[in-house]
């Protein structure tokens, strides 16, 4: 066959659902030095053990692929002994390179073109593109008033209405911080046994609202509950997450998955975290007591806030919010601008960190919007 001229210029065209997509990023350069305030990650950092174990892998362990044997069993293990009415075994949990691969996973897994996936606005910014790839339709329903409740009935009456594929519940929600009670998680749950509710609970070591102590997987095996090491512990740059369901519902999660996803020092890291929970507990703890702080801090200077579940709170600074982020960037803090985020006009989110870094985020900020 007689090739023409422009034979390999363009490449092949990519799926069609794919073609309209906007890659999922965020501004993570250039934020070594300076007070992370923005992503609600760990702000002092993973605890003396983790670093030691990651300082005493030997070029051996590197050189082999990665070895996952009891990490499962140890996710259980501190798991049941956070709250004792956890019923849940090794084959319930799925190891994942972050829950954001576990969330893709899930999708993955579940998701087909033109399948309904429900969520609330404004929520992770993660749900929409995964539902996206798989060519599926999404429905977003706000949170409601002020105060950002959650829209329990009109979920359950969209559920009723429309079996959804997927839901997905943030709980605590990022940003909002809204809080659902596991008892109402369990109802939505038995709305629809063709709909999987995905409870993504990142945030739930600062609130204890978690669906673990409360759900049996046998008897709903449409429920899965996210976790990950990297709010608390401080593994956000080693990307380890969970999945925790039926476990032929993790082994279908995980058929979608490499043998390989997790590597050897996110392994480690793991086990050395989970081993070392009173540094977890201390720095949780730090992050409740700068929470309460703030909170009256605002109403005494009557200050727009909103600060409920997770690590983080919004906020309604007098100026606009862009002027605020790059003025407390120049002051070596940074936030997120979450002026264009829907129902959010107006907002900043800034990320809960040990009392010190908190007073460091006021003194910097009352003097920017002129408290």
């Amino acid at each position: 066959m007689e090739k023409t001229e422009n034979s390999f210029i363009d490449p092949p065209n990519p799926r069609k659902d794919i073609e309209g997509l906007k890659p999922y990023s965020a501004p993570l350069e250039g934020r070594r030095n300076l007070l992370r305030l923005d992503f609600n990650e760990n702000t002092v950092g993973a605890s003396p053990l983790v670093i030691k174990t990651l300082r005493e892998i030997s070029k051996n362990e590197i050189s082999i692929y990665p070895e996952y044997l009891g990490l499962k069993e140890k996710v259980v293990e501190t798991l049941i002994k956070q709250n004792s009415s956890v019923n849940i075994n090794s084959s319930e949990v799925g190891i994942f390179n972050g829950v954001d691969a576990a969330i893709n996973a899930i999708f993955h897994a579940y998701g087909d073109s033109n399948d309904l996936m429900l969520t609330t606005s404004p929520t992770f910014g993660y749900y929409t593109p995964c539902a996206q790839m798989r060519g599926m339709k999404i429905n977003s329903i706000p949170y409601e008033g002020k105060d950002f409740q959650y829209p329990f009935t009109k979920i359950c009456e969209f559920i009723g209405q429309n079996n959804p594929k997927i839901l997905l519940i943030c709980n605590p929600n990022n940003p909002t911080g809204t809080r659902l009670n596991p008892e109402r998680i369990i109802e939505i749950s038995k709305f629809s046994s063709k709909t999987l509710v995905v409870i993504d609970e990142l945030y739930e070591a600062f609130t204890g609202d978690s669906v673990l102590p409360f759900v049996n997987f046998q008897k709903t095996p449409n429920l899965v509950v996210l976790r990950s090491l990297s709010k608390t512990a401080g593994l956000a740059g080693l990307r380890i997450g969970f999945a925790i369901g039926n476990s032929k519902v993790i082994n279908i999660i995980n058929r979608v998955t490499g043998p390989y996803d997790v590597n050897s020092f996110a392994v480690a890291a793991a086990f050395a975290a989970l081993t070392d929970q009173s540094y977890i507990d201390s720095y949780v703890n730090e992050v409740l007591k700068a929470r309460n702080w703030l909170k009256n801090v605002f109403e005494k200077h009557h200050i727009r806030h909103h600060i409920d579940g997770g690590n983080y709170f919004l906020l309604w600074p007098k100026s606009h919010p862009k002027q605020v982020e790059q003025k407390l960037k120049l002051s070596g803090i940074l936030i997120r601008n979450m002026d264009e985020k829907e129902n959010l006009k107006g907002s900043i989110r800034v990320s809960i960190g040990t009392m010190e870094q908190m007073k460091r985020f006021w003194s910097a900020f009352k003097v920017i919007d002129k408290v």
